[in-house]
């Protein structure tokens, strides 16, 4: 049981809400209340679920020895010793046996997208994670790819692109400032715990989070009066100020908190932050819903 616990853990399921993003076509595309779609893409989130698991075990394999240097990340099993490391690579192989030839079954571009994010990360874990600004541009294309792993799923009519570009910064925004806590936290241990923070300083990443900042706020409001898929109206644009908090929020927590090393516990524990992101989905889909039942 000590071993099903240790290896559930190093699964990381509270890290699975990352996986939820897989449900935007479904919402965007105003297909939540048809049975089918919404199948479908449960599917597609427990597929992925189980993907994402097997590089968490990958990635604490790889970086097992590094993460005993760490303040928290010491803790986890692989790193601790309670997890037996061919345990662990028997657990990712099993995983990945499993999901993947579901996914190829369901859906052939789901297949592919769920293949090509697990070859992603392994180059991540073996090399891109030690090249500056490529690092958190392969953390961005993870969330792109979640996103298309849901579109594929219900054969999207009215997905704006202008969602990539917006869950592409955001993605951006969130591993920059993991990087920020990261070197803040660990100072002259940083580049013990994980290299590439050499190549990074605090003056470098607040002016990158600015710029990133700026292109999310723009982005989304253009989706917001110009995509396709929106409601005439223009009551999408009502979503705005929710989206402004949200991101002035995370930077108050990471700037003024020193907060952002485990960014999807973050938006849990801080209720401010949980709110504005129910809030902004709850008002999206109402104006998306009401407007395209009116």
């Amino acid at each position: 049981m000590s071993t099903l616990r240790a290896l559930l853990k190093t699964m990381r399921p509270r890290q699975w809400t990352k996986n939820v993003v897989v449900f935007a076509a479904l919402v965007f595309d105003v297909k939540i209340l048809q049975t089918g779609p919404l199948l479908h893409t449960l599917a597609a989130f427990v597929l992925f679920s189980l993907v994402s698991s097997a590089v968490y075990i990958l990635n604490d394999l790889a970086d097992r020895e590094k993460d005993k240097l760490h303040p928290d990340k010491r803790h986890r099993p692989l790193a601790a010793g309670t997890l037996r490391p061919t345990v662990a690579a028997a657990a990712m192989v099993l995983l990945l046996a499993v999901a993947l030839p579901a996914a190829f079954a369901m859906n052939v571009w789901l297949g592919v997208i769920l293949l090509a994010y697990f070859v992603l990360n392994v180059a991540y874990s073996f090399y891109l994670k030690h090249v500056v600004i490529i690092d958190a541009l392969t953390v961005a294309a993870g969330f792109v790819l979640r996103v298309g792993a849901g579109a594929v799923v219900v054969q999207v009519e009215r997905f704006s692109p202008w969602l990539y570009v917006c869950m592409t910064l955001l993605a951006l925004l969130i591993a920059l400032g993991k990087r920020r806590h990261e070197i803040q936290s660990l100072q002259a241990e940083a580049g013990n715990h994980r290299q590439i923070l050499d190549d990074y300083t605090l003056p470098y990443l607040d002016q990158l989070l600015s710029i990133i900042t700026a292109a999310t706020v723009v982005s989304y409001s253009l989706y917001t009066f110009s995509a396709e898929n929106v409601p005439d109206n223009h009551l999408m644009m009502l979503t705005i100020p929710f989206v402004l908090y949200f991101l002035f929020r995370y930077l108050y927590l990471i700037h003024v908190q020193k907060l952002g090393g485990a960014p999807d516990e973050l938006i849990f524990k801080d209720k401010p932050l949980l709110i504005s992101a129910l809030a902004w989905g709850a008002f999206a889909l109402a104006v998306l819903f009401f407007s395209n039942h009116s």
